[in-house]
């Protein structure tokens, strides 16, 4: 190459990486902060009895087993009564309503009847502590002890701290004389935990009676993201996620069946064999993954938090994104953001170590994102499979929508988050996990899915798992922040 043409294409060369190094530090300035500037609120003084409430809730078992007739009747009765009776302002201006006998509806009329309703959702059912697990516990898991600045035990923080923190809230504002612009609902399901049948007997059965009496809703507010510390690598403030859609819940029951016989003589193509063939190239074929919907709004919001070059790898995902996805791929809750997520769970097949099955089974428990189908997904694991033989039949739910964040109802969450949690970063995100909130999608446009919960990595062993705790001061928190949502959805300047 002549010294001319190659110092003219060094030039060029040259010229080009500091014009996208002009365009990348450019764009990564103009993306401001999206938190909005709010007054923090003075912190709520918790008295002893609000903890100790949320301890006697604890201590009455409202366990959901997966086979619905090992449930406790007597206990769900029995924590209605406790609610009547630790609750008397609530319960004056509320109605309570029963529903399919476990579930409660309760109603808050509002002083303007044409202001759109709202929902606030929370179960009243916990799952069961595993056996052999109780002597791990710090605490006994229905023994609600208060102690070292926790309220111990099963459902501490899933999710009687939500629903004992609602009817604080109200119970404080009820006691002062506060009504309400719009009418609001809460509704505590009693089968949240019961697995693939989750809110069928419960939030469903609301969801009809809200559907019957042609009520539709301005929002929905569910469980959902927390407010985690230490857990976004680059980000020093903790950050409130709230989920504005979840992923579908789809498992695909896969058949292979063949020749029954003795293993000293197996043929070429045995049930075992093909069935392993099949979850092998289901898990080496992934559905695809990208950055989209709820996780770009995400990171969108993240961005102008971060410094230094994060900042500018997420800042610019049209040039970054395939480095981004490399990374987040890397840790399996990160990489859930991204893609429909294959899962093998459970295998049956044979008996015998000598015999050869005529028919082995497998399940495969897929996570769907939001744009992603029942149908579609059969297609692909269809297509990875490659064997006609090999029967699939698919059973679950569909991924939610995308509830929209300009929205007066996420104006009113976020604000109420960061007045509580002053130092919060708050921004959208997908739920992987999954709600009975998904029963009320044809009667609102807008279903966001936040607990008011601190929580550290090492916090994330105890939800469904051993030593539950909610501390004292975070749930004063919790309180404060449903006081403060219900004050600023009444607002005079609340405009849905």
């Amino acid at each position: 190459m002549r010294p001319l043409l190659r110092k003219t294409l060094l030039t060029i060369a040259a010229g080009c990486i500091v014009l996208l190094a002009a365009v990348l530090l450019l764009n990564t300035a103009r993306q401001g902060s999206r938190q909005l500037p709010v007054q923090p609120v003075e912190a709520l003084a918790l008295d002893s009895a609000a903890a100790e409430r949320l301890a006697g809730a604890v201590r009455i078992p409202t366990v959901t087993y997966d086979t619905p007739a090992q449930n406790s009747a007597a206990e769900f009765l029995r924590f209605h009564a406790y609610l009547a009776q630790q609750f008397p302002a609530a319960h004056r201006v509320l109605t309570r309503e029963a529903v399919n006998q476990y579930s409660l509806l309760y109603t808050w009329p509002g002083s303007d009847p044409t202001a759109k309703p709202v929902l606030l959702m929370a179960h009243q059912d916990v799952v069961p502590v595993a056996p052999g697990t109780e002597k791990d516990w710090q605490h006994p898991p229905f023994g609600g002890a208060v102690q070292d600045g926790f309220v111990w035990g099963r459902g501490a923080w899933d999710d009687k701290g939500n629903l004992m923190a609602m009817l604080e809230a109200v119970e404080w504002m009820a006691s002062r004389g506060v009504q309400p612009r719009q009418t609001i609902y809460l509704g505590f399901g009693h089968d949240e935990e019961a697995g693939t049948r989750s809110g069928e007997d419960g939030a469903r059965a609301i969801a009809a009676l809200l559907r019957g009496r042609g009520v539709k809703l301005d929002f929905v507010l569910n469980e959902g993201l927390l407010v985690t510390h230490g857990m976004m690598p680059g980000l020093d403030n903790p950050v409130a996620l709230v989920g504005i859609a979840e992923k579908g819940y789809m498992t695909l029951e896969l058949s292979a069946h063949a020749t029954a016989g003795h293993s000293s003589m197996p043929s070429e193509r045995t049930a075992i064999g093909s069935l392993a063939l099949a979850l092998t190239r289901l898990e080496q074929q992934q559905m695809p993954a990208k950055i989209r919907d709820a996780a770009a709004e995400m990171f969108a919001s993240l961005a102008p938090e971060f410094s230094g070059f994060n900042r500018v790898l997420l800042s610019n995902l049209w040039l970054f994104e395939p480095l981004v996805r490399w990374q987040l791929e890397r840790k399996p809750s990160a990489h859930a953001m991204l893609r429909t997520t294959t899962a093998p769970t459970v295998i049956h097949a044979g008996n015998k170590e000598q015999v050869l099955p005529g028919q082995a089974d497998a399940w495969v428990n897929f996570r769907l994102m939001p744009g992603d189908t029942q149908q579609t997904v059969t297609q692909h694991a269809e297509n990875a499979i490659a064997d006609a033989a090999i029967h699939v039949q698919a059973k679950g739910w569909e991924a939610s929508s995308v509830s929209r964040t300009d929205s007066a109802a996420y104006r009113a969450i976020n604000r109420s988050i960061r007045e509580v949690f002053p130092t919060a970063v708050v921004a959208p995100g997908l739920m992987v996990g999954g709600t009975d909130s998904r029963y009320m999608a044809d009667l609102t446009d807008n279903i966001y899915r936040f607990s008011p919960v601190r929580a550290q990595s090492q916090d994330l062993a105890r939800f469904h798992g051993t030593n539950e705790r909610v501390s004292v001061s975070n749930y004063a928190e919790m309180i404060r922040f449903y006081q403060r949502l219900l004050t600023n959805v009444g607002a005079a300047d609340y405009m849905p």
